[in-house]
């Protein structure tokens, strides 16, 4: 099954927790802290890899996980960073953040790698908490979580020319003698079910066509396979237009050529623009007045490049080749249709560290800070508690609670932690 888009979840490692350790050492009394900082947590890395096809590694995995950042050791060593977790995907990918739409990467060239979540800081361990007057800190920083994100993963086939038609137009049979692609050929509608590409070689030049499958009416609005497929139209260089002109199933040949023309506009106005070769296939089967009448029709509305052919009895096929080749010889590369809007990021702004929530007259204190932060400390302790309190203070927790209006002795609650609030 050819697999074009999926949604996942992918999540970076958090940081490592940092280490609380006393330095001990034979003849060496009161060492001191010497407890190391945690390991940064994996990033998750997406990659381009020319020889995928397909989005098949995501048809039933959807969740991806980065290993998490080593806990910090004694003798201020750091803990273990965690893998990367590295993901291939084919060449013509663009991942999207699923709740803003924002793309945050596309994939146009082989081996091209974006970092899409990054790995939690791990946590300080306690050497960093001494000080004259708290000379052993039993207290170290949790490391921080790392980014999570649901991804719309979407599949662009990178193809130089795109085959484009009714189905049963000869699309496929095309395809098969202008390339060695063996796409699956029959004599009714919606043979072809997945993109199939071919390799075009003509002495020192070659380009790549592919055969878009399902295209009908009302196809940009998801009639027949077209929604499913006219995303893998918007990278070609060039259209082949192939037409039906024998008529032989009552179809009329310059409402089928029009038809779809207006479908490539409806789902993304850049197509209207694109070089088009249009092919009056199946000319063997029709009168030369038919094929003619075709013909002129399709010049009057400007089109230039119109080839009269049979692919199935190789009617027409060298000078259609020739002329295509010259056409994709002189036009530009492959250009990137998406914009990726360069993501800014913001940490520990004072306005974004937490959020006060009140339920059934319990404050509630959520956000990734007072989480870390509760998590970092040691209640039994009284520097660590101390030092927890002076982080309320400083971050303005104990304002922002006053401001809610809490009154001595209501609950207060930080994850699983709940405590009275004390003026």
């Amino acid at each position: 099954m050819f697999i074009d888009h999926s949604k996942i979840y992918v999540k970076a490692g958090d940081g490592g927790p940092g280490c609380v350790s006393f330095h001990t050492e034979k003849y060496i009394t009161n060492g001191g802290p010497d407890g190391g900082d945690g390991g940064k947590g994996g990033d998750v890395v997406f990659y381009a890899v020319a020889k995928l096809t397909t989005l098949q590694s995501f048809r039933f995995k959807h969740k991806f996980v980065a290993p998490n950042g080593g806990k910090g050791m004694n003798r201020q060593m750091y803990g273990r960073g965690g893998e990367d977790l590295r993901i291939g995907v084919p060449v013509g990918t663009v991942i999207r953040d699923a709740a803003t739409e924002k793309i945050l990467a596309d994939f146009t060239e082989d081996k091209q790698e974006v970092i899409i979540a990054r790995g939690g800081k791990g946590g300080l361990g306690n050497m960093h908490f001494a000080n004259a007057v708290r000379q052993a800190p039993r207290f170290a920083h949790a490391g921080v979580p790392g980014e999570e994100k649901e991804l719309l993963i979407e599949l662009k086939l990178i193809a130089d020319v795109g085959l484009v038609g009714y189905p049963n137009a000869g699309k496929s049979t095309l395809l098969s003698v202008m390339t060695a692609a063996k796409p699956k050929i029959a004599n009714y509608p919606f043979t072809t079910l997945e993109p199939v590409l071919g390799v075009v070689q003509d002495f020192d030049q070659s380009f790549v066509i592919a055969d878009i499958p399902g295209l009908i009416e009302d196809a940009h609005e998801g009639a027949g396979l077209g929604h499913d497929f006219l995303r893998h139209v918007e990278r070609t260089r060039l259209l082949i237009h192939v037409v039906d002109v024998s008529a032989q199933d009552g179809r009329d040949p310059i409402d089928d050529f029009n038809s779809i023309n207006e479908e490539l506009i409806q789902f993304n106005p850049a197509l209207g623009e694109r070089p088009q070769v249009v092919v009056a296939n199946k000319s063997d089967a029709a009168s030369e007045e038919e094929v003619q009448m075709f013909v002129d029709e399709v010049k009057a509305q400007g089109f230039e490049n119109v080839f009269v052919i049979s692919a199935a009895a190789r009617i027409g096929i060298k000078e259609l080749k020739d002329k295509v080749t010259e056409l994709v010889s002189k036009l530009p590369p492959v250009v990137l249709h998406d914009e990726i809007e360069e993501e800014k990021v913001y940490r520990f702004e004072k306005e974004e560290q937490f959020k006060i929530e009140i339920h059934d007259d319990v404050y509630e204190i959520t956000g990734t800070w007072a989480t870390i932060v509760m998590e970092s400390t040691n209640f039994d302790d009284p520097d660590s508690l101390s030092y927890f309190q002076r982080s309320m203070i400083n971050a303005g927790v104990i304002d922002a609670l006053r401001n809610a209006g809490i009154n001595e002795g209501d609950t207060v609650k930080i994850g699983p932690l709940e405590f009275d609030f004390v003026e």
